[in-house]
């Protein structure tokens, strides 16, 4: 399978750079994965797509202030580290920028309240670093830290909060799960009310989710493992509605991820966590999820991909390419998809 088969032409001015007044005034194409038809919606329609017991399964997950901007210490030469992974103890794994003047023992300062020491390099631009601080170090990230905004976005972020879902909690990713980005605590208390369960998982998005696919061949790409959990009473509700046989839709890949992670590995919903490199694509049997709610996304991406394999690599680039032409907007702070498996 060639990565250059998920590829399409996107103009550059369908990229948005900021997020809309309002989450849900967003666009949504409304994908049915067994025809390929699709309808073209607002997002805040979406609960006229969602039927009484449906299970909604959101990703908890909040992006921490992890872009660092510093100087290194013998040369005073601009560093910049995007902390990716809490390994415990004050110790980070980080996508640093340029790597090549890194080097075991090398200390980049943050200004007086925070340092980093390497203590090792694993390529691919991905070094391990022990944090110096005092004090709280969430405290300090939000005084001296950026938000990971994707280099596609050139547009200065007003509010940090847009880059974070309204039900963002659990503190520790490097870029927002953006299907998420659309709803609003009142379109959500709709849901609800409608009689849909909404259950949470967590996966602390990093590189597993958005580093691009470098090797012509898909299967030779290598995944970056990232961190999730499931609760037990998250667990109870999915098991209830397999048996049931009601639908449960992820908001999400990293959300799916969860799913699919799980049910792989346990064939039931179970209480757990762990880190998953899980990779979908074409050929992929899904076992957890009925449908998606998702992002437009990167030509050539994983993320493309794992679309592809739920709904067809042909349907899914007939609504790109119908998108384009109806002149949606794409990433993060784009529009969406409803990837909608009928009943």
């Amino acid at each position: 399978m060639k990565t250059e088969d998920y590829n399409y032409e996107l103009p550059e001015e369908l990229i948005a750079q900021t997020p809309l007044k309002k989450r849900s005034d967003s666009r949504l194409l409304v994908l049915d994965r067994d025809t390929g038809n699709i309808t073209h919606e607002q997002f805040k329609n979406i609960i006229n797509y969602l039927d009484e017991n449906d299970v909604l399964v959101i990703n908890d997950t909040k992006v921490i202030p992890a872009r660092l901007i510093g100087s290194k210490e013998e040369t005073n030469a601009i560093i910049e580290l995007l902390l990716l992974k809490d390994l415990g103890n004050d110790e980070w794994e980080c996508l640093s920028r340029p790597y090549k003047r890194l080097h075991v023992g090398t200390i980049v300062n943050f200004g007086d309240e925070l340092s980093s020491e390497v203590i090792a390099l694993k390529g691919e631009g991905i070094v391990k670093v022990k944090l110096h601080y005092k004090g709280i170090l969430l405290e300090i990230l939000d005084r001296l830290g950026s938000m990971p905004l994707p280099p596609y976005i050139h547009e200065r972020l007003e509010q940090k909060d847009r880059y974070n879902t309204v039900y963002a909690k659990v503190n520790g990713s490097a870029a927002a799960p953006t299907a998420g980005l659309h709803f609003t605590k009142e379109l959500l208390n709709e849901i609800e009310k409608k009689g849909i369960k909404i259950v949470n998982v967590t996966l602390h998005v990093g590189l597993g989710t958005f580093r691009p696919v470098e090797t012509d061949d898909i299967t030779k790409h290598h995944m970056h493992t990232e961190y999730y959990e499931m609760s037990e009473s998250t667990a109870k509700v999915l098991n209830d509605a397999k048996k049931e046989h009601r639908h449960i839709i992820a908001v999400g890949t990293t959300s799916t991820r969860v799913l699919e992670t799980v049910m792989q590995k346990y064939n039931t919903f179970k209480e757990c966590h762990g880190y998953t490199d899980i990779f979908i694509y074409p050929g992929y049997e899904f076992k957890a999820i009925d449908s998606l709610i998702t992002n437009f996304h990167l030509p050539k991406s994983t993320l493309v991909m794992l679309v592809s394999a739920l709904a067809g690599k042909e349907s899914i680039l007939n609504a790109y390419h119908e998108a384009v032409k109806e002149k949606y907007r794409f990433f993060s702070f784009g529009d969406s998809m409803f990837i909608r498996k009928n009943k």
